[in-house]
């Protein structure tokens, strides 16, 4: 019998392969580590993306919010409305603008 494969997953990933007792599961062993590595590579290149681009965490942030603050209804109504407002580019540099700020005044802070 073929030895069943052992599970390492990324850190913060669910177990993906989730066979029972003297079953071989889905993938093999080497599947399984290229899967691992395409998973942490990916996570990886999201993560750098995503520090180059604070503005997409700005636009999550911001959304997030206003969906907790009016609760609304249709939640794709108001999110074809949110993110197709034409006072959005001005409101996303606003808050580009205070995030950089307090970036600032933490630096300054943890220098004291």
């Amino acid at each position: 019998m073929a030895d069943k494969p052992k599970h390492h997953p990324p850190h913060g990933m669910e177990p993906y392969d989730l066979s029972r007792q003297d079953d071989l599961g889905a993938l093999s062993q080497e599947q399984q580590d290229k899967l691992n590595k395409f998973k942490t590579q990916t996570r990886l290149e999201n993560e750098k993306y995503l520090r180059n681009h604070p503005e997409v965490e700005c636009l999550i942030a911001g959304f997030l919010g206003d969906v907790l603050r009016n609760r609304p209804d249709n939640i794709k109504d108001f999110a074809a409305g949110y993110f197709t407002d034409d006072k959005l580019p001005d409101v996303l540099e606003n808050q580009l603008q205070d995030r950089q700020h307090k970036f600032k005044q933490n630096r300054v802070l943890q220098k004291l």
